[in-house]
């Protein structure tokens, strides 16, 4: 090893172990005569080396060393002068009475032009200066601003740019100078002081538009600035109408500048617009096209990288680039290289498939495993995109999966097997045998377990189920006690579901039971004697439904909070029970997307509102891990006092739009069922900058109805908004009570009242004054399906026989309006409200017939089931028999004249 050679991470240094204490002894140097600058310059960067590393100076501490650096400034050294400026600006937040300084600053920032430090002075003196005594240096700033020297310019700015949001008003009357400073020769002043415009003018609209257009003819040297002036026009056309982008042509024209910076900036902004059409795309994906064959690895990068992401979405837009992408293939830079690859794996067609595999056999081995996920991850999407080439994808994903490689990196592949065996049923067996293969030598425990799980699940459901029980067996004599107990449940699943192998694999079970591992020994005896009960291997390995976990939890949760439940045993009944592969495909909406907000998210209750307005303490919540939206309405209103005593929350609807998205004010309603009660949650949103409304009631009347008891249903509570800002949602409530639990069906009318007062769009300060005004909503619809809550259930038949036709319905009727078996069974299932049960939900493409097993739960706790047979013609479109069984007569009938 060169011993001349510094080692980086080596913690030996000039400043290891410094104390600080030591330290500010030291700082007693700077009251020396003469000043010794190289010395104090020395303990200035101590000084800083402590701050940097987060080391806590008390306030006296803090003081006392900014009052001892001050006396420096009697040096004329131009090093130490700029040191100064470095501590004091660090210091400036700690100490007490820094502005003591600020006649010095300014002195320094005022000195000759070719003095260096003056921009260093102009961002220490606006760090030191309290936002009461800015305009004692208003006068200085300005003249800064408009200094011949781009650094000194460029420091006002970017101080006025810190100051901005502590003295809105003063900064905004030096929107002259910055003017004049976009209009300077320095290329980094013209960066900045178009930055500050922007904030200056960010409020106005039009303003902005016009800023843009100014600059978008050329005045401009800079293109830093160029790029941010394409991002503000970006922002502009997201709030614009897709098919009316005023600034689209600016855009464009910017794709044939000079600066490769400004090109791909553009570019850029193009491919992000929303909802962006093929014709105004294709110049954005030649300027980005041209880039993938440039000589400059960064420009390659930007564009492929920028490339891919648009793949996603626009796949035949990026098809032309293709060819160029393929050579990127074999780019030196890896991950231009990956980016490249899948890229192509997600524009490519089905001819070009094998033709891709071979190049990535190849590419595999050159990178690491964090661009190998990502590699597999693309051909995961591309074996689902073509289940014919699923055969070449699983054999490359097989070859890979043999490897050496990280945890994540076969993680990756085996998720990516599991999802095509999902997806693909037919390439089941070949993925199976695959993976059996894999366990043979799996030194990952995690992933051996899950394995020998889907094997347990699906392997049964194959044409030869017995060949995996070799590999499974193999798995309890040569793994380690974790994948033993998962190799003995998966063995109990094959004899639960296999009655010809029961025997054999009972004997296998029954040398388990000498496992050393006491969990294999537990697991083996169980199922042997499960095994002796058909209906015990039904409810305890063969089941195929599970609870909702998250309307558990909340169901418990107000069970233990509730003592007055407590006087009778927990119903369980009362939560909904859904299927294993739901519950499994919640979750995988869980991991892609980050916790679903349920309702607008303000601030806590208070004492004061929960008289009047405890709407907005209602607004913030959150759904659960497993994405339960409802678990999330009802935390909302829990925290409201005058909803948390209507009781256990049945059912919720989904949100319903009231209004247009692109109108003054946006209202979605969500329907609550309670046991006696109804509440209507209006989620409000005031998309006006100048308004402030206060007072927010929605007005809601029955307009209709066939059913005689909507006229039990009295309203009993209304709960405003107290005050609904700009572009922050709020939460009314209106409860109607429904006695005796009647479940109505009727159409609402609404009106949504509110006191305005015009407000600053800058500030925001609203008048004193304001006006009564209302906007009328659209009308609400309360209809059968939002009493029912769907529920899973695992035998249909037997649970249609056990209800028995004592309540039974049967209606007949013709859906001409369904134009397939595939959309009445979306109507059918939507207006009931219920679950399909054994895969009825799935229709055939061009079925002629089909029978709609439904599921679900009435309000009251009343199961119900539906049989719907249909029949498919041409000329008579859809007809269909209905038939409701439930434990109640009224139900049935209630579900049965739901079709409408």
């Amino acid at each position: 090893m060169n011993p001349g050679k510094k080692d980086e991470d080596s913690d030996a240094g000039l400043f290891y172990h410094i104390d600080k204490s030591v330290v500010l002894q030291e700082a007693r140097a700077f009251n020396e005569t003469p000043i010794n600058p190289r010395k104090c310059r020395l303990i200035l960067t101590k000084i800083l080396y402590l701050l940097y590393q987060s080391e806590t100076f008390q306030t006296k501490e803090a003081t006392e060393a900014f009052f001892s650096v001050t006396k420096l400034f009697q040096s004329q050294d131009v090093a130490l002068r700029q040191m100064v400026y470095l501590v004091i600006k660090e210091l400036a937040n700690i100490a007490e009475n820094v502005f003591f300084v600020t006649s010095s600053l300014i002195h320094d920032m005022n000195q000759k032009a070719d003095v260096i430090y003056r921009a260093n002075a102009i961002r220490a003196l606006c760090k030191v200066t309290d936002p009461s005594m800015m305009q004692g240096i208003e006068r200085f700033l300005k003249q800064a601003i408009v200094d011949k020297n781009p650094s000194v310019s460029s420091a006002a700015l970017v101080s006025s740019l810190h100051i901005f949001n502590a003295n809105k008003e003063v900064v905004k009357r030096w929107a002259n100078e910055v003017q004049e400073a976009i209009n300077s020769k320095g290329t980094i002043t013209q960066y900045h002081a178009l930055g500050l415009m922007y904030q200056i003018r960010q409020h106005d609209r039009m303003a902005v538009i016009k800023l843009v257009q100014n600059y978008a003819r050329g005045s401009l040297r800079s293109p830093l600035a160029y790029c941010m002036l394409i991002r503000y026009a970006s922002k502009i056309m997201e709030e614009e109408d897709p098919s009316q982008r005023s600034l689209y042509e600016v855009l464009e024209g910017w794709l044939r500048h000079k600066h490769d910076m400004v090109v791909y900036e553009a570019a850029r902004a193009i491919c992000n617009l929303r909802d962006v059409t093929s014709k105004e795309l294709f110049p954005a994906v030649s300027a980005l096209q041209l880039m993938l064959v440039n000589h400059k690895p960064t420009l390659r990068f930007a564009a492929i990288r920028t490339l891919n992401k648009l793949a996603m979405t626009h796949p035949t837009a990026v098809f032309p680039c293709n060819m160029d992408m393929e050579n990127l293939i074999t780019d030196p830079n890896r991950s231009i290289a990956t980016f490249a690859i899948t890229t192509l794996l997600k524009t490519g067609n089905e001819a070009s498939v094998d033709r891709l595999m071979k190049q990535i056999t190849g590419f595999m081995s050159e990178i690491s495993d964090e661009f190998k996920v990502i590699v597999i991850d693309a051909i995961r999407s591309l074996c689902l995109k073509f289940p014919a080439k699923q055969s070449l994808m699983l054999n490359f994903l097989s070859n890979v999966l043999r490897d050496e490689g990280g945890y994540e990196y076969k993680r990756a592949i085996v998720q990516a097997i599991f999802d095509i065996i999902h997806h693909i049923p037919e390439s089941k067996e070949f993925a199976l045998s695959h993976l059996c293969e894999f366990i043979e030598d799996c030194e990952f425990t995690k992933l051996a377990v899950r394995i020998l799980h889907l094997l347990g699940v699906e392997g049964p459901k194959t044409k030869t189920p017995s060949k995996y029980i070799k590999f499974i067996y193999n798995r309890v004599i040569l793994e380690n006690a974790t994948v033993r107990a998962a190799a003995v449940s998966s063995l109990a699943r094959f004899a639960v579901e296999i009655e010809d192998l029961r025997e054999r694999i009972k004997v296998l079970l029954t040398r388990c039971l000498d496992d050393t591992d006491d969990e294999v020994r537990d697991r083996a005896a169980m199922f042997l004697k499960l095994l002796g009960n058909a209906d015990l291997c039904q409810k305890y390995v063969a089941d195929e439904s599970t609870f909702a976990w998250a309307s558990l939890e909340r169901n418990l949760v107000n069970y233990t909070n509730e003592p007055a439940l407590h006087t009778k045993p927990f119903d369980i009944s009362s939560t909904p029970i859904i299927s294993k592969a739901e519950e499994a495909a919640e979750r995988s909406r869980a991991r892609a997307a980050a916790e679903e907000l349920v309702s607008p998210t303000l601030r806590t209750p208070t004492a004061a509102g929960a008289a009047t307005g405890v709407a907005s303490g209602a607004r913030g919540a959150v759904a659960t891990s497993s994405g339960d939206a409802q678990a999330g309405y009802a935390a909302a209103m829990d925290r409201v006092p005058q909803l948390a005593v209507l009781g256990h929350l049945f059912k919720s609807s989904k949100p319903l739009e009231l209004t247009e998205s692109e109108t003054e004010y946006v209202v979605t309603c969500i329907k609550h069922v309670f046991p006696e009660h109804l509440v209507f949650q209006f989620n409000c949103k005031n998309t006006l900058n100048d308004s402030l409304l206060e007072n927010v009631n929605v007005v809601t009347t029955i307009e209709s109805s066939d059913d005689e008891d909507a006229t039990l249903l009295k309203q009993e509570l209304a709960i405003p908004i107290d005050s609904l800002k700009y572009d922050v949602p709020g939460t009314a409530y209106v409860v109607f009570r429904r006695p005796g639990g009647v479940c109505p069906t009727a159409t609402f009318s609404n009106t949504l009242k509110f006191i305005v007062k015009d407000c600053d769009p800058g500030t925001g300060e609203p008048d004193e004054e304001g006006y009564e005004d209302e906007y009328l909503l659209e009308d609400l619809e309360l209809v059968t399906a939002d009493y029912v809550l769907p529920s899973f259930i695992v035998d249909f038949k037997r649970a249609w026989e056990e209800l028995g036709d004592a309540n039974e319905i049967v209606e007949t009727y013709s859906l001409t309006n369904a134009a397939s078996i595939k959309a009445a069974v979306t109507n059918i299932i939507e207006q009931l409200g219920m679950q399909p049960s054994e895969s009825t939900g799935t229709v055939a493409d061009r079925a002629t017939t089909h029978a709609l097993l439904l599921a679900g739960t009435f309000a009251g706790g009343v199961p119900c089931l539906a049989r719907c047979r249909m029949a498919y013609e041409q000329s008579s479109g859809v007809t269909l028999e209905l038939a409701v069984r439930s434990g109640s007569e009224v139900v049935s009938q209630k579900v049965a004249n739901a079709i409408s």
